[in-house]
């Protein structure tokens, strides 16, 4: 889910979870585009310019600075840390997109990722799972089920905080919050959930943004500077994006 409190305040902001990387984005950007683009519907593109101005500048004027703060103080090698836990704890979205998309072994890989970071690793800390044994990471989120089975994007829209998505991936985010343990929704239900309240759901996914931004510090202004039109820019990097790990 932490493509969604960063692929999503960076895509949350800067375009996260759970395997989005600027990088990425960046060479997905130059490839993609090189060809001749589809007309693309997207008639909430007023809005959406609105609230890709509102985000950038939150980004740029809050949460940069904050998580540049937050880098000073602490090490990296903390951080790292904190980050792995965030990563091992979003356990059920990834296994349960896994088993949704019929990916028994990328499920079965999963599972095995966890139970060692989780006893070998520190409780998450620490990925053994990735450096010793070489088990390969599966993100997977409810939107890319939904994808998987056919459904299609829909018209973009650019949410508050979270950054760009689609009407797909809107009901992806739903879903993947009923098995998310950082979230309160389905907490009748589902017994693992962490926060008691949306106050502490909030500070938590709050801290896992800003620890995970202090980490790609300088990644977004180095994906913007190219943009002539921020919005559209940012628009199809995310679709260009999604659609490849869908197709994966």
């Amino acid at each position: 889910m932490k493509k969604y409190i960063i692929l999503i305040l960076l895509v949350i902001f800067s375009y996260a979870n759970e395997d989005t990387t600027t990088d990425n984005f960046e060479n997905e950007f130059d490839s993609e585009f090189s060809t001749k683009k589809e007309e693309l519907f997207d008639p909430l593109s007023g809005y959406n310019r609105v609230m890709t101005t509102f985000n950038d500048k939150l980004f740029m004027n809050i949460l940069n600075p904050i998580s540049k703060g937050y880098a000073y103080v602490t090490p990296e090698p903390i951080r790292i840390g904190i980050n792995n836990f965030f990563e091992n704890i979003m356990f059920p979205v990834r296994f349960t997109n896994n088993l949704l998309q019929l990916k028994f072994q990328n499920s079965t890989e999963e599972l095995e990722r966890f139970l060692v970071n989780t006893l070998w690793g520190l409780g998450g800390f620490l990925d053994p799972a990735t450096n010793e044994l070489k088990i390969k990471a599966h993100k997977e989120d409810f939107g890319q089920t939904l994808g998987f089975y056919g459904v299609g994007e829909g018209f973009p829209v650019v949410l508050p905080f979270l950054g760009p998505s689609n009407l797909r991936d809107m009901v992806g985010i739903v879903g993947d919050s009923y098995v998310s343990p950082l979230t309160v929704t389905g907490n009748e239900d589902i017994k693992y959930k962490i926060p008691n309240n949306i106050e502490q759901q909030i500070g938590i996914q709050a801290f896992d943004v800003v620890n995970s931004t202090s980490l790609k510090l300088g990644q977004y202004e180095s994906l913007k500077k190219d943009a002539l039109d921020l919005y559209p820019f940012l628009r199809d990097i995310y679709s260009q994006a999604r659609k490849k790990q869908i197709e994966e």
